[in-house]
């Protein structure tokens, strides 16, 4: 009697996987985030691939404010230019103006009084903290935390009448000029400063207190956009940023300018580089910039607020143009011709609340810069986002952008 045989294939469990993931693969969605979305914090655009809910892709598309600063640069006086860096990281601009003003300064080998040193460390600390409160307001209502979004803005409105009393502006201030600023700072203005420190401390426990052992806060940043201490320094970020990540990097330490070696602050570092550290980066960061600002007003020297002796580079004060000829004539060649430079070429960063703000200057004398490349800090920080994002869900993306605290301003220039 014949015996029939029959095979059978049993597939091993990979290709049963495989076979069911083939049977269950989706179509890819393309989504464009962006570029008016309350989550990207200005005119950027995302082109996402979704897998469901995962980020397959990620392309931003930068550009839409761009002004060709560096060109116009090139075609104005040095002094000119002042308003323009308020433009750049404009949620900072006292911080800008001073960065701008030092790096010309150096061009120029002139050194600014004590005074003029102090009161440029206490603005650009001051901006600090204010970019940091619209940063951390912005961030955590992209998360759904609104409570806090109006605590800082109320503080931030502190911080701006104290703006506007000093600088007569309240957003773009143009104080910082190349040789010094505008104007001294008014009777009792630094008792003010003092006082707003004061009530801010233990504000700033409370939003803590909102926050940093809150379940929902924890979930949505922690082990979220993880950027590792490698990567961080590839890609070029600085600032906060570059800190939550644990690289000890901050140039008021590391290349003190402006006094800042005189003052006891301590650098606040992340462990994991997710969004978690870079907020915990950051509210520390304010508290050091108050502890900075109290001992920058209480050692605060005498003297002018501008290098007297710069006769061909700082403008005569108004009321020396009323009264002298000379000082008349000084005034008009400075307005019209710009400020005496000598040849040569300089780079110089500062410590900004986004990152480094750098200036690379080419002069062949006169008034006019030859070239000038600016360095900002988003658009490097940014450069990461699509690294970072790969992976995770898209409801993560408004985290990470919260969490890295661009201002497109500064990024397109």
């Amino acid at each position: 009697m014949a015996t029939e045989t029959t095979e059978y294939n049993v597939p091993d469990s990979g290709s049963k996987v495989a076979a069911a993931a083939k049977e269950f693969e989706t179509e890819h969605l393309a989504v464009s985030m962006g570029p008016s979305h309350p989550s990207t914090h200005g005119v950027l655009r995302l082109n996402l691939e979704l897998d469901g809910e995962i980020v397959r892709k990620c392309d931003p598309e930068i550009g839409y404010l761009h002004r060709g600063d560096e060109k116009i640069a090139e075609n104005m006086t040095y002094n000119q230019f002042v308003p323009y860096t308020d433009r750049l990281d404009y949620l900072a601009p006292l911080a800008s103006n001073a960065a701008y003003a030092m790096a010309v300064e150096k061009l120029a080998n002139l050194e600014v009084p004590e005074r003029c040193q102090a009161i440029r460390v206490v603005t650009s600390e001051l901006a600090r903290i204010s970019a940091h409160l619209l940063g951390l307001g912005a961030y955590t209502m992209d998360v759904g935390a609104l409570t806090v979004f109006m605590i800082t803005f109320e503080e931030r409105e502190k911080l701006y009448m104290l703006f506007e009393e000093l600088t007569g502006a309240r957003f773009t201030t143009s104080y910082s000029r190349i040789g010094g600023v505008t104007r001294d700072m008014p009777d009792g203005w630094m008792d003010r400063v003092l006082a707003f420190c004061e009530q801010f401390l233990p504000l700033l426990d409370d939003v803590e207190a909102l926050l940093t052992r809150n379940r929902i806060w924890f979930d949505r940043t922690a082990d979220i956009g993880i950027i590792s201490k490698e990567d961080a320094i590839a890609y070029g970020l600085t600032g906060p940023n570059m800190r939550g990540s644990g690289v000890d990097v901050d140039l008021r330490r590391d290349a003190p300018y402006s006094g800042y070696e005189k003052y006891d602050f301590e650098v606040p570092l992340g462990e994991n580089g997710d969004c978690y550290d870079r907020y915990a980066v950051r509210m520390e960061e304010m508290r050091q910039s108050v502890r900075i600002v109290c001992q920058a007003i209480a050692k605060m020297p005498g003297g002018s607020f501008y290098a007297e002796d710069a006769k061909k580079i700082f403008a005569p004060r108004k009321e020396k143009i009323l009264s002298s000829m000379e000082e008349l004539i000084q005034n008009f060649m400075i307005t019209t011709e710009g400020p005496d430079m000598p040849a040569g070429e300089v780079y110089f960063e500062a410590e900004n609340p986004k990152g480094a703000l750098g200036f690379f200057i080419v002069s062949k004398g006169g008034g006019v810069p030859y070239r000038m490349k600016i360095r900002g800090p988003s658009f490097n920080n940014l450069s990461i986002l699509e690294k970072v994002c790969l992976g995770g869900m898209i409801s993560d993306v408004s985290a990470i952008l919260g969490s890295l605290d661009f201002v497109m301003g500064e990024c397109d220039r």
